[in-house]
């Protein structure tokens, strides 16, 4: 039988929810103070939510920050491959989740003064971030519609009790 240590959770997101969360955080960044000169999405995760968030603001200049931080999902070192041609205030970061914050830390160095958004945020990340949608766990993995496929799974619970 399984034991609760053993059990690892997941969080699955289906791509129609990461639109709407996405644009849930479009609404948010809509109270922010000041106009946006352009959006940096994190590269990967964060390139799917900074389209929709760039669509939703209207906003056409759309920049990348390329850092690889997970391999195989395994925690590396933070391997910056590309650093945007963007300086001062007025830029928005989107990602798709905070989670650790090692790879906002790496951002925000590089990139002081911009807005840190995320669509997802854990606990020991969250400080890090400015406007965020949703609050998982930090023990959650979260399973993004281009890490997953559909197929069948075991039931969380295998050895039932005979009745």
């Amino acid at each position: 039988m399984m034991t609760d240590q053993s059990r690892q959770k997941t969080y699955p997101v289906s791509w129609d929810q990461l639109h709407r969360d996405s644009k849930a955080l479009a609404w948010r960044l809509v109270e922010a103070p000041r106009p946006w000169r352009g959006v940096i999405a994190i590269a990967r995760g964060g390139m799917v939510p900074a389209a929709v968030v760039a669509r939703e603001l209207n906003i056409r200049l759309v920049e990348t920050f390329c850092i690889a931080t997970y391999e195989d999902r395994v925690r590396g070192e933070a391997r910056i491959l590309k650093v945007p041609n963007a300086e001062g205030e007025g830029w928005l970061i989107i990602d798709d989740l905070v989670d650790t914050g090692r790879t906002a830390r790496v951002v925000r160095d590089r990139l002081p003064g911009v807005h840190f958004a995320t669509v997802y945020a854990k606990p020991a990340g969250r400080p890090l971030v400015d406007t965020y949608v949703t609050e998982v766990s930090q023990d959650t993995w979260i399973l993004f519609p281009w890490d997953t496929e559909l197929r069948s799974v075991p039931p969380i619970v295998r050895d039932a009790p005979a009745t």
